[in-house]
């Protein structure tokens, strides 16, 4: 498959897959007119790569599981499966700052003065003595 041929398949632009060419990410081989080649399976790869960044993976992330991808089987699934959970705690643990953040935001909307909620009590009893 040439690149506008896999750019149409997967919906991902020919920048992109140079952008993944360069990293390692995917490979082509030239053709005697020097056209990028890419095999059949390269659709599914790239598939693949789009649904790990939608499930929060970076592409750091895919390249380090790169061989596991490569030949799959038993130990590379369960592998993939704890790469998984690692993402879940991460989020997990994100949604929880988030929720700490959501509070002290609120918690300070309610407490400081309707002039500058950001301003702290020191410097606002400073400028008001002032």
């Amino acid at each position: 498959m040439r690149i506008g041929e896999i750019a149409a398949a997967t919906g991902i632009s020919r920048d992109t897959l140079r952008f993944y060419e360069k990293r390692g990410l995917l490979r082509a081989r030239r053709g005697s007119n020097g056209y990028r080649e890419y095999p059949p399976e390269a659709v599914d790869w790239l598939r693949y790569i789009r649904t790990a960044q939608a499930l929060g993976f970076t592409l750091a992330e895919i390249e380090a599981d790169l061989p596991l991808l490569a030949a799959p089987n038993a130990v590379s699934a369960a592998a993939l499966r704890q790469a998984m959970r690692g993402k879940l705690a991460e989020i997990d643990r994100r949604i929880e700052a988030l929720a700490m953040l959501r509070g002290e935001l609120a918690r300070r909307l309610d407490t400081m003065p309707a002039d500058c909620p950001l301003a702290s009590r020191a410097l606002q009893t400073t400028t008001e003595a002032a």
